[in-house]
């Protein structure tokens, strides 16, 4: 006869928490803006080779601008030094 009520009486706290936790209202959760996107660089292509890189990385040179410095100095022996 104990072990019944005991057994009533921890069933009975087990429904209580489980009722508990099911009605407190959840935590509103915080809403994280989502990144926005990078802007568009300029594009150069590089004279020799074609490589598409930014147009801030590219190096200047006769006839273009050029992915390397090695890029350019074979374009420009190549092509007399001007375009």
């Amino acid at each position: 006869m104990l072990k019944f009520l005991f057994l009533i009486l921890l069933l009975g706290l087990v429904f209580f928490l489980l009722g508990v936790k099911h009605s407190r209202p959840a935590q509103p959760k915080k809403e994280v803006p989502e990144p926005q996107p990078a802007a568009p660089k300029d594009m150069a292509s590089c004279a020799q080779c074609g490589l598409h890189l930014p147009a801030e990385e590219a190096l200047p040179g006769r006839g273009g601008v050029f992915c390397c410095s090695s890029h350019r100095k074979a374009y420009e022996a190549e092509h007399g030094g001007a375009a």
